[in-house]
């Protein structure tokens, strides 16, 4: 910012020496030529000591002057804007863990960190001879249900040429009635037999269909195209899938499309909103400003040690590839923003000259008269401007502040302006600044 140094009064100051009383009264024991020659040396040497004290005065107290010196800043047109900042882990829009439904020990890896994937790609494969041998069985468990089936449909079908030949001899009084019953009952359980046999089939299916999946299954296969950002086995290493799925990679979807997951306080939630713009910077590029736009911000509070915080989502364009997971990003998020304004540094509304601290100053003609610091709903504060030599009070209204520069929205200011940020003053006279009278005789000159 520019500040200018600007010399404004000097106010001449006396400063009086008192004359040192007589230490040797009347009424001493001097009665004697030995105490009268005491006694004149005695005022000799005071006499002396008031010389001196009378050419100090004269000599401190000659041109000298106080000098107050003002800082300034000027009154511009520019953007404010009022930002939380947020600290956050650079992460894939999303990351697929990918795990194993059966147990085994792996005997081929074919992905490794960073390794691009494709959709359907295999990583790994697990042992799959327990697996082949388990389809063979329920192969084979299948073929002697189907045999069974083609044996009671032959069964089936003596059962029904009996039962239908009986019948007839029956009704020609050649056969009992009883043998008629009883090639009925046989019959009759031939064909529950055939159902029986097709059930058992659907089961000997499903179970092959099982075997043929989990043989699958030994086949570790990447969900999502992306990169493998973590491996956690080797090839040899035995996976145990009997309590919980074993995590055996990391894949993170498309590297050229980041997110920043940043936890804002609860204090600086307010204000933040989908689609605001976000920057932040990476300690890897700590001289590269990132851009990002604000994604989510997620409902689900996070509370950690009673603090609570919630997670704003920036997404982040990652072409050139730099932005790795994990990162620790330092994220600035745009709450609001006004361009092309009237601004004053925050520091001029904070100047109070010297002597005039909390006191109600009038206001500058044409002004409104406004406390000295106004409250943050009130939005109202007071700025000094030098006119005419003279520090003149500038009532104004304060509308963003982004604890730099303010954005003034009424006042008796334009822009070009100088306001008063800072004050300093000094002692000098002719020959510079120096000490007082009383320092002198008290340390010896200088």
């Amino acid at each position: 910012m520019d500040f200018e140094q600007i010399t404004h009064v000097s106010l001449p100051t006396r400063i009086e020496a008192g004359a040192p009383t007589d230490v040797n009264g009347p009424g001493g024991p001097a009665a004697s030529p030995r105490g009268r020659r005491h006694r004149r040396r005695w005022r000799r040497w005071v006499g002396a000591v008031i010389l001196l004290a009378l050419v100090g005065a004269a000599y401190w107290g000659r041109g000298k002057e106080v000098t107050a010196r003002y800082v300034t800043a000027p009154v511009t047109r520019g953007a404010v804007a009022v930002a939380v900042t947020a600290t956050g882990t650079v992460n894939p829009v999303t990351v697929v863990m990918v795990g194993t439904y059966v147990s085994g020990r792996i005997e081929h890896l074919y992905c490794d960190y960073n390794t691009s994937v494709k959709a359907g790609q295999i990583c790994a494969k697990i042992d799959p001879r327990p697996y082949q041998m388990t389809v063979e069985q329920s192969r084979a468990t299948l073929m002697i249900a189907k045999s069974q089936l083609v044996k009671d449909r032959a069964n089936l079908a003596y059962a029904k040429t009996i039962f239908e030949r009986d019948r007839g001899l029956q009704q020609r009084g050649v056969v009992a009635q009883a043998t008629v019953d009883n090639d009925r009952s046989a019959y009759e359980q031939a064909q529950a037999q055939i159902a029986l046999d097709e059930s058992t089939i659907q089961e000997r299916q499903a179970e092959l269909h099982a075997a043929e999946v989990n043989l699958g299954f030994t086949d570790i296969i990447s969900p999502v195209s992306g990169t493998v950002i973590s491996r956690s086995v080797e090839i040899g290493q035995t996976v145990a899938a009997s309590f919980q799925t074993p995590i055996l990679f990391l894949i993170g979807t498309d590297p050229t499309k980041m997110q920043v997951d940043t936890n804002v306080s609860e204090a600086d939630i307010g204000g933040v909103a989908v689609g605001a713009r976000a920057t932040f910077t990476v300690q890897a590029f700590p001289h590269r400003l990132f851009q990002g736009t604000v994604r989510q911000v997620r409902q689900a509070p996070v509370t950690v040690q009673n603090v609570v915080t919630y997670d704003v989502v920036v997404s982040v364009s990652n072409i050139d590839g730099v932005l790795r997971p994990g990162m620790t990003a330092t994220t600035r998020i745009l709450k609001s923003e006004r361009a092309q304004v009237l601004t004053v540094p925050e520091q001029a509304l904070r100047f109070v000259p010297a002597g005039l601290a909390g006191v109600k100053v009038k206001p500058a003609r044409g002004g409104v008269a406004l406390a000295a610091t106004g409250g943050e709903a009130a939005q109202r504060g007071r700025v000094w401007v030098l006119r005419g030599g003279t520090p003149t009070a500038v009532p104004v209204t304060v509308g963003l502040t982004d604890g730099t520069s303010a954005e003034v929205l009424e006042g008796g200011l334009q822009a070009g302006d100088r306001v008063i940020v800072s004050e300093a003053r000094s002692e000098a006279g002719a020959g510079g600044k120096r000490p007082t009278p009383l320092q002198f005789f008290q340390f010896g000159g200088r």
